[in-house]
């Protein structure tokens, strides 16, 4: 690409910083048969970052695949979740040691210097298997171009959510003539339905679970809402900062609000009181299959639109094609058949609570009977999701610099007006700075879909 080649030392500061250096010894755990002691004509190593439940899921597609074509060995590996994950990936690819396949949040693609360290989607051989452009929500599709090519093909979305109690909000007269909660369109609204559940709840839980001391979910719940009042971050070009502080004065004070008038209790487990008969939490979608395996009676919606407009923060795991000098021939055709194949069996993955992204998997009868996931899957049609530069995505700089500003707002060691100053210098600074990855400010990265 005509720019001096990455070395060890950037790549970990870029990554997540020197400190991760030690993770390297974490285990890298396969379930495939190694593809030199099988008979199958080619390989696929696949990296990814899922554990637990997610990663069950992950492991009984994989072996769907590895059943119905058992020509192509795949040979997967769970490695460690966030940085050093990012990190071990960012370097096999500088070192031309890189699986086939690989999976990425799709907030960090375009920090992740595509066409150096990503190489591109062959959208005609992904169509070759069944995998095209109209299948897919073109805003989270959108998201995977850069420059004009498709660098992230999506597998889902993953959403914050609203989990309520069925049982407390039908003694509060909360719920609609279909069992779910009554919709919300306002701020007031929104204090007033808190209200009625604290007047019905068991005494010594919170009213509502909001990781008030979380840097990560606390910026993610300023993204849905500035998102709903329209805030925009930078023009265009990604040369100007159009952060606009008083409207996130107008979250932050929001967000406040609910430690203020006692709805919760910072530092609460959120979980876990849900779970004993809080009325509200705010999670992830990831939380869908714990609170379903605690039989508990419950629901869950897209974060409620109190400022007017429906957004609700969501990120994307995505399969990418870590950058391989040569990529070709039968391997690189098998990442994209099996990587299509995943795509399009999303079904058990929709079993975690993600929203499948292949959006035929949404219309089949065994999607639409799974609950919530059915309550939510309109969370696709209005994501909230973090601007397009190479400083953001899941436990990227910006949720770093900016989470625990928020919080600190949020848990009321800071003014709410004082933070919103605070972000925008911040993201003033980002905005100039360069992608130790490839040495290019946001302005200069090309990511534009």
């Amino acid at each position: 690409m005509g720019r001096p080649d990455l070395n060890r030392r950037q790549l970990l500061a870029a990554a997540g910083g020197l400190a991760v250096a030690g993770s390297f010894g974490f285990a890298a755990l396969g379930t495939g048969a190694d593809a030199l002691a099988s008979n199958a004509r080619t390989r696929v190593r696949y990296w990814n970052l899922f554990s637990g439940g997610d990663g069950s899921n992950m492991i009984a597609m994989l072996d769907a695949f590895r059943k119905e074509y058992p020509d192509i060995a795949v040979k997967d590996s769970t490695l460690q979740w966030g940085n050093p994950f990012y990190t071990k990936l960012a370097m096999a690819a500088a070192g031309n040691r890189a699986p086939e396949l690989g999976v990425m949040h799709v907030g960090r693609v375009a920090g992740f210097s595509p066409g150096r360290l990503l190489d591109p989607w062959d959208v005609a051989l992904l169509a070759k298997y069944g995998v095209r452009q109209e299948d897919f929500n073109p805003a989270l599709w959108s998201r995977g171009v850069i420059d004009g090519k498709l660098y992230a093909l999506p597998l889902d979305i993953h959403v914050q959510l609203c989990f309520y109690r069925k049982d407390v909000l039908k003694k509060a007269d909360l719920l609609d003539d279909d069992g779910r909660m009554i919709p919300v369109t306002s701020t007031d609204e929104w204090f007033d339905v808190l209200k009625k559940a604290k007047q019905v709840q068991k005494k010594g839980l919170q009213t509502i679970g909001l990781w008030t001391n979380d840097q990560n979910f606390q910026w993610w719940f300023f993204v849905a809402f500035y998102t709903q009042l329209g805030g925009e971050w930078f023009n265009d070009a990604r040369t100007e900062v159009l952060f606009d502080a008083d409207k996130a004065t107008q979250v932050l004070e929001f967000l406040r609000q609910h430690v203020t008038d006692g709805y919760v209790i910072p530092g609460a487990p959120t979980g876990e009181q849900f779970v004993n008969g809080a009325p509200f939490t705010w999670e992830g979608n990831w939380s869908v299959p714990v609170f379903s395996g605690a039989k508990l009676d419950y629901g869950a919606t897209p974060l409620p639109p109190v400022f007017g407009k429906q957004a609700t923060h969501a990120e994307s795991h995505a399969f990418v094609l870590p950058h391989q000098a040569g990529r070709g021939g039968a391997t690189n055709e098998a990442a994209h058949e099996l990587a299509a194949y995943v795509v399009q069996h999303a079904q058990q993955w929709a079993a975690g609570g993600h929203i499948p992204a292949y959006t035929p998997t949404l219309s089949t009868p065994e999607y639409q009977k799974l609950t919530p996931q059915n309550e939510y899957v309109s969370a696709m049609d209005h994501q909230a999701t973090e601007p397009k530069v190479w400083f953001a995505g899941s436990t990227g700089v910006l949720a770093q610099d900016l989470g625990p500003v928020v919080v600190s707002s949020t848990t009321g060691s800071a003014k709410p007006a004082a933070v919103a100053r605070t972000m925008k210098n911040r993201l003033t600074k980002l905005l100039a700075s360069k992608n130790p990855m490839d040495g290019r400010t946001a302005a200069q990265g090309g990511a534009v879909a």
